[in-house]
C-alpha cells in the first residue's frame, strides 16, 4: 500500500527546528530526478519545481522539522537542562531515550524527579517540563566536550508498523514529506496543468517560519499544506471533539486556529476524493495551525488555499501513530488535484453548493 521503508527512514532522520540538514540533504537526493528545478533558500527550504502547461503556481507545503529542545546548560554532575524547540506533552517524556546533536550523536535519558521521593502534592501533579533533565551518563567535563551549549536535541523512537498502522517519532510532519515526495514521484511523467512548487519547509514548529519566507518568494496563485492532525478516537473522546478518526481516509481541512481555508479549495477536494473515490473526511481543527496559514497569507496577491491533513494518534507525543490507508488516500489525493486544477470554476461566485445561494433572503423569515 505505502512505501514503508522510505517512510521509516524519513522519520528516523533528525531535525529539530533549525537544524533540518540531514532531512534536507536526504529529500534533495530522493526528489532531484523527479522534477525540473530544486533550490535551497536562504532559510534552509527545499524548493522543487514540476513545470506545468500553464505559468500559474501551485505551492504544497510539508515541513521538515520536527518538535525538540536545546540544550543551555550543563550542572556540575553533568546533567543538561535544555528549552523546547516547540511543543510538548511532558507527561510523556520520562525515561524517555533522545539524541543530543552536539560535536557527535550521544543518546541521553529523559529525567525527573522520582515518584518514590515525591510529596503528595507533587505526586497529584504533572511534572513540568523545566523539572527534567537530560542524563547522559557523563561527568560535567565529558559532556561538555561532547554538547556545546545551543546544541539541538531530537527523540529516539524506531518506526515499527501496528496492525493497518505505522508507529514512530516524528510522524508530525514526516509522513507529509513522504507524501510529498510520493506525489511528485506519481506525477514524474505526466503532463500538469500549472508550475507544482513542491515546499519542503523548515521552523514550522516553531511558527511557520519557513513556510511564510517561501511563501513570499514563490508567491503562488493556489496552495496546499500538508500536515498532520489531531485523531482524538480513543476512549473518552465524546465524538464531536474526536476532529478526525483513524482509517476514516485523507482530511479536508474546513478550519483550524490560524486558517479558514478557501471555500473554493474545500470544494474542489471534496469533489475530486469523491470523482477518484478517495475516502475522506472533513477536519475542524479548533486551535493550532499549519504551513497553510503562510501559504494564504504570505505571497504577494494571497492565495487560494487549502489543506490535506492526514489523522495522527497520540500527537506531539514520544511516539506517534496513523493509519496506513489514511496515508496512502492523502497521496492519491494530492496527485489527483494537482492534475485537474485548471478544470475547476475558481471565480468567487462559484459557491460548489447546490443549489445555488439566492440572491434575496426575502421570504426565508
Amino acid at each position: 500500500m505505502i512505501n514503508v521503508d522510505l517512510l521509516r527512514h524519513i522519520c528516523e532522520l533528525p531535525g529539530a527546528p533549525g537544524y533540518e540538514q540531514r532531512v534536507r540533504e536526504f529529500v534533495i537526493k530522493e526528489v532531484s530526478s523527479l522534477v525540473d528545478e530544486i533550490s535551497v533558500d536562504n532559510m534552509g527550504n527545499v524548493i522543487a519545481v514540476k513545470k506545468g502547461k500553464s505559468p500559474k503556481k501551485v505551492m504544497v507545503a510539508a515541513h521538515m522539522d520536527e518538535i525538540g529542545f536545546m540544550v543551555n546548560y550543563i550542572d556540575d554532575d553533568g546533567f543538561l537542562r535544555f528549552v523546547p524547540l516547540g511543543g510538548f506533552d511532558p507527561k510523556t517524556l520520562s525515561s524517555q531515550r533522545v539524541i543530543v546533536h552536539g560535536h557527535e550523536d550521544v543518546v541521553g535519558v529523559m529525567g525527573s524527579k522520582p515518584i518514590h521521593i515525591m510529596s503528595p502534592e507533587e505526586r497529584s501533579k504533572q511534572v513540568p517540563l523545566n523539572e527534567y533533565f537530560i542524563d547522559l551518563g557523563m561527568t560535567k567535563a565529558q559532556a561538555e566536550k561532547l554538547v556545546p551549549i545551543g546544541s539541538p536535541v531530537t527523540r529516539l523512537g524506531a518506526l515499527i508498523e501496528m496492525g493497518d498502522c505505522v508507529n514512530s517519532k516524528s510522524l508530525d510532519n514526516r509522513v507529509s514529506v513522504f507524501i510529498l515526495i510520493e506525489a511528485l514521484r506519481a506525477l514524474k511523467d505526466q503532463e500538469v496543468p500549472y508550475d507544482i512548487y513542491g515546499v519542503f519547509t523548515v521552523q514550522e514548529e516553531v511558527g511557520l517560519r519557513g513556510a511564510i519566507s517561501s511563501s513570499h518568494l514563490i508567491d503562488p496563485d493556489f496552495g496546499l499544506g500538508l500536515d498532520v492532525t489531531i485523531a482524538f478516537d480513543v476512549p473518552g473522546s465524546n465524538g464531536h471533539d474526536a476532529v478526525t478518526c483513524l482509517g476514516k481516509g485523507a482530511a479536508i481541512k474546513i478550519l483550524d486556529g490560524m486558517t479558514i481555508c478557501d471555500y473554493r479549495m474545500i470544494n474542489y477536494l471534496k469533489k475530486v476524493a469523491t470523482d477518484k473515490q478517495i475516502k475522506w473526511q472533513p477536519e475542524i481543527l479548533p486551535k493550532g495551525g499549519t504551513d497553510t496559514a503562510g501559504i494564504q497569507r504570505y505571497g504577494k496577491k494571497g492565495a487560494i488555499a487549502g489543506a490535506i491533513s492526514i489523522p495522527l494518534r497520540h500527537m506531539h507525543q514520544t511516539i506517534e501513530l496513523a493509519h496506513k490507508e489514511d496515508i496512502s488516500n492523502c497521496i492519491s489525493l494530492l496527485t489527483e488535484s494537482l492534475k485537474a486544477m485548471d478544470q475547476y470554476n475558481w471565480d468567487f461566485s462559484n459557491t460548489g453548493q447546490s443549489p445555488s445561494v439566492p440572491d434575496s433572503f426575502e421570504g426565508l423569515f
